[in-house]
Order: structure tokens, then sequence, then C-alpha cells
């Protein structure tokens, strides 16, 4: 019989102490008794009872605007920023620049959220803008702490590349901003991909910083989660929660079996 070695009980050990919470939480999903922590039976009614929740529907459906605004916002700021961190000559600019894209990185959201509400409410005393706290400002708040992780990751990308190929194609006539957006972005692509999602997962999961710059009119998701659990945790919880571990994990399966078939692609003799 062959021994298994400790890194491969540690791997498992990893793994179980990752998934054993989320497999539980999927078991209980099915749960028919109204109190989390006693088993009842096996029963999906609380999957019906989750799609006649108004509130929860028009939660989920605030947040995934909110994170598909706000990604693509901190993608193009980010990479602006990135594009001037790795680009321009070192300066006095470039490093008060660099320090205050990478803040929000180590800032407490606590900090970052106050700040905000502090700003919006400033602002509407002064320009009578916003008038009050909706989807504008959550996006605006959730744009401004995503670009920051767009910037890193980009930036890191943007040091990689070999300058040489963006310089014979000005050579050959094209502007800096063709050069741009037919040369650096492809190559940069993956880059801004992971950027995107990672600051979709972001702002979808915010609390603190979305509780400071919503209103009554913009409740996201994890404040309504947050809210019910403060009253109790309902099973309801347990089946959304089931709900996005299947996304998840479809979305990741599917990255993994298109970039597994462009590796065999890539891999493939030419005839």
């Amino acid at each position: 019989m062959k021994k298994l070695s400790f890194s491969s009980v540690m791997l498992w050990f990893g793994l179980l102490f990752l998934y054993a919470p989320m497999l539980i939480l999927v078991i209980y999903s099915f749960n028919e008794s109204k109190l989390v922590t006693v088993w009842g039976g096996f029963s999906p009614k609380w999957y019906g009872e989750l799609f006649k929740d108004q509130q929860i529907l028009d939660a989920v459906w605030t947040s995934l605007r909110i994170a598909f605004y706000s990604s693509t916002m901190a993608v193009i700021i980010g990479t602006m920023a990135a594009f001037v961190m790795t680009r321009f000559k070192r300066s006095w600019a470039k490093l008060t620049l660099s320090n205050m894209i990478t803040a929000p990185l180590v800032m407490p959201e606590v900090i970052t959220g106050l700040s905000l509400l502090l700003l919006f409410v400033h602002m509407a005393d002064l320009l009578g803008w916003p008038k009050e706290r909706g989807m504008v400002t959550v996006w605006i708040a959730h744009s401004t702490f995503c670009a920051a992780y767009v910037a890193v990751v980009v930036s890191s990308r943007l040091r990689e590349l070999d300058r040489s190929i963006e310089e014979a194609a000005m050579d050959l006539g094209a502007t800096p901003l063709k050069t741009f957006f037919l040369i650096t972005v492809p190559m940069i692509s993956p880059a801004l991909v992971a950027g995107w999602l990672l600051s979709f997962s972001l702002s979808l999961d915010d609390l603190v910083i979305s509780s400071f710059a919503s209103g009554p009119g913009a409740t996201t998701l994890p404040m309504v989660v947050f809210s019910s659990v403060r009253l109790g945790v309902s099973p309801k919880i347990n089946a959304l929660a089931t709900l996005i571990i299947l996304c998840v994990s479809l979305i990741a399966f599917l990255s993994w079996y298109m970039a597994r078939r462009a590796e065999k692609r890539e891999r493939m003799p030419l005839n």
C-alpha cells in the first residue's frame, strides 16, 4: 500500500478546511426546518421561497449592475494609472500618483467609506449634487477602490512587455494612441480581464463602503444578507449562497476548459 506523503496530507487537509464549510452550507440549503442548525429533512422549498423574496431579487440585480459598471470604470482608470506609473519618467508627481493609487489597498474600508460619505455630503451642500445617495454614489465609491487593484495588476503586466514592439509600430507611422489600442491593449488583455474579474468580485462582495455610500434606493446584496443575519439566519440565505457557489463554480470550470483548449491548440503541430 502506497503511503501518503506529508505534502499530500497537507493538500487534502487544506482542501477539506476550505471546502467542508461550503459543502455543509449546500446540504443545509435543502433543510426542511426553519432553523438552520437543526436538520428537519430534505426539501428544496427554500429555493422557491428565495425566488419569491422580491427584496433579495432586487438587491441581486442592483449588486450585479453596480459591480458591472464599477469594474468597467475601474479598468479604465486603473489602466491609465498603470500606464503613467510604468511609462513616464520618475518624478515627484509620478511617485505621488503611485502612492495615491496604492493607498486604498492598505487603508481600512471604514476610513475609505467615511471619507467618501463626507465627500458626497459636502458636494451636495456646495454643488447640489448628489441630491441623495444611491447607485451612482456606490458606483463612484466602488470604482475608486477597485481601480487600485486594477492598477497593480496591469502595471505588473506592462513592466514585462517588450517595448521594441511598440517602438516598431510608431516607427512605421502609427500614432501613440493607435499604438496603444492596436498593440499595447491586446498584449495586456489578460491583465485587463483579470483586473475586471477581480474588481467585479470585490464590488459584488463589498459591505462596509456600500453601507456608507448607499441610500434607501440602492441596497446591495451584502447589505440585505447582513441585515437579515442580524435578525437570525434564514434558510433562504443558505439557498442564495448555494446558487452563488454554483455560478462561481461554473464560471471557473468554463474558464479552465477554455484555457485548456487554447493550450492544446497551441501545442498542435502546424500542417
